[in-house]
C-alpha cells in the first residue's frame, strides 16, 4: 500500500521516505526533494534517479498530468508529481523485468540516436586511431559498399539480427572473406553504439550465425597457373590502357599485394636505383620493404607517368578524384577478361614459377621478394641480408618471362 500522499511529500523531513514498490522520496537537509527508484537489474540493486518533485503542482493540489501545450513523454520529464513518479517508476520496473537497462530506457528519448552510417563514421574514427591508414580506410569502405545501402539510414537501436543477415546473404558464400569482414565491422559499430548508450544491447551473434549458410571451405586466393600468365598479360596489354589494367600489370610484375599497388606513390620510386621503397604503413607486416624493379615494371611506370601530377606524393594509379581506387578494381579487370582468379593470386603464380624455373636462387630470396617475414625469431634476428642482387635477377627473370608473349603487342 502506498505510504506517501501529496501533503506528506510537501511536509516530509530530511531523509528517505518509502512510498512502495521501490519508489522513494529523497529530502535533502536544505529542503530539495527528488524521486528515487530502487530496482533489481541483473541481480544487482540499483538506485535510479527519476527527477525532482514538482512542488508547485503539489502545493496547488494539481497532482495530475501536466497540461502544458508541449507534449513531453513521461520518461523525459524532470519535474514529477507523486502520481507521475509512481507511473515512471512502474514503467522502469517493467523494463528491468524484461531484461532491459532501466537507465537507458529512461534516457532513450532524451538522446539523439544516430543512424547506422553516422554511428559507423564515429566508430571508425575511434577505432582507426593508431592503425594503418590502409586498414582504417578499408573498414569504412566495405560498409559503404555492402551495409549502407540496406541499413545506412536505419537507427542503430532498431537494427536487428534479421537486418544484419539481409546485408550478409548476398556476399556470404560468393565473397566469404569480405562477408566475414563486413559482419565483424557491423558488430564493431553496434557494440560501439551500445557503449555510447544508443542501443540497449550489443550486436546479435548466435542468431545471426544460425541464419547464415555454411561458407565454402578453403580460404586461399584463386591463383592463375604460372604457365598461363604470359598469355593473359598479352591480352591485358592489347586492351586499352586503363588505370586498372596498368595497375594490375604492375602488380603482376612486382608480385606485390593489391593494396600495396593501390597505395603506391611516385615519391616511393627510385628510378636510378630501380627500387620501389614501400613505407611501413602500406605493408601487411607493418615493416618497410623495397621491391627491385625489373625493366618491364619500369616500362609500366613510364607509361603511367603520363598521368603524373606536380605532387611528388601523388598516387601512381589514382582512382576517381585522384584518390585511391577501389579494392575490387583489380579483380574486376580479371572478371572483364573472363578470368575466375584473384589479383592476389599472382603472388602465388610468381612463387611457383620461381620454384620451378629459378632453382639456382634459394627459396629465401623469393620469400623476401614477396615481403614474407621469416617465422623463426632466432633466424630472423641473425639473418639481416635482403639478397638485393639475387632478388634483382629473380624479378628481371620474372618480368622477361611474363612479357615474352606480349613483346609483339
Amino acid at each position: 500500500m502506498p505510504g506517501l500522499s501529496a501533503p506528506k511529500v510537501r511536509s516530509a523531513k530530511p531523509g528517505r521516505h518509502h512510498d512502495g514498490d521501490g519508489l522513494y522520496l529523497n529530502v535533502q537537509p536544505g529542503g530539495a526533494r527528488s524521486w528515487v527508484l530502487r530496482v533489481q537489474v541483473d541481480g544487482k540493486r540499483r538506485d535510479i534517479g527519476l527527477g525532482s518533485v514538482d512542488l508547485a503542482r503539489l502545493v496547488s493540489g494539481k497532482d495530475q498530468a501536466d497540461a502544458s501545450p508541449i507534449d513531453i513523454p513521461l520518461l523525459q520529464r524532470k519535474l514529477l508529481t507523486l502520481t507521475e513518479a509512481r507511473e515512471k517508476a512502474r514503467m522502469l520496473r517493467a523494463a528491468a523485468k524484461a531484461g532491459l537497462d532501466p537507465v537507458m530506457e529512461r534516457d532513450r528519448e532524451r538522446r539523439s540516436i544516430p543512424k547506422f552510417r553516422e554511428a559507423a563514421k564515429d566508430a571508425h574514427a575511434a577505432w582507426s586511431i593508431g592503425r594503418k591508414d590502409k586498414e582504417a580506410a578499408t573498414f569504412l569502405r566495405s560498409l559503404e559498399i555492402h551495409a549502407f545501402p540496406a541499413i545506412g539510414n536505419k537507427r542503430v537501436d532498431q537494427i536487428s539480427a534479421a537486418d544484419i543477415v539481409d546485408v550478409l546473404l548476398p556476399i556470404w558464400t560468393s565473397k566469404p572473406d569480405m562477408g566475414r569482414k563486413v559482419r565483424q565491422r557491423i558488430g564493431r559499430v553496434l557494440n560501439f553504439a551500445h557503449g555510447k548508450g544508443w542501443r540497449p544491447t550489443e550486436a546479435p551473434g548466435k542468431s545471426v550465425s544460425a541464419s547464415l549458410p555454411r561458407q565454402p571451405k578453403g580460404g586461399n586466393y584463386r591463383a592463375m597457373p604460372w604457365a598461363d600468365v604470359p598469355a593473359f598479360v598479352k591480352r591485358l596489354r592489347a586492351a586499352s590502357p586503363t588505370v586498372g589494367r596498368q595497375a594490375l600489370l604492375f602488380q603482376i610484375l612486382t608480385a606485390a599485394r593489391p593494396g600495396e599497388v593501390r597505395a603506391a606513390r611516385w615519391n616511393q620510386i627510385d628510378a636510378d636505383k630501380r627500387d620501389w621503397n614501400r613505407p611501413a604503413d602500406i605493408m601487411k607486416a607493418g615493416i618497410a620493404h623495397s621491391v627491385t624493379l625489373s625493366t618491364a615494371a619500369l616500362q609500366v611506370l613510364e607509361n603511367a607517368a603520363a598521368r603524373k601530377t606536380a605532387k611528388d606524393d601523388a598516387l601512381i594509379f589514382p582512382g576517381r578524384g585522384a584518390g585511391m581506387f577501389s579494392d575490387m578494381t583489380l579483380n574486376k579487370v580479371l572478371r572483364d577478361s573472363d578470368e575466375p582468379f584473384d589479383a592476389h593470386g599472382f603472388r602465388s603464380a610468381f612463387r611457383d614459377w620461381a620454384a620451378e624455373n629459378m632453382t639456382h636462387i634459394p627459396d629465401a630470396v623469393a620469400e623476401i621478394a614477396l615481403a614474407h617475414i621469416e617465422p623463426n625469431k632466432v633466424i630472423r634476428a641473425y639473418k639481416r641480408t635482403q639478397y638485393p642482387q639475387m632478388r634483382r635477377e629473380l624479378m628481371e627473370g620474372w618480368g622477361a618471362y611474363v612479357m615474352a608473349e606480349a613483346a609483339s603487342v
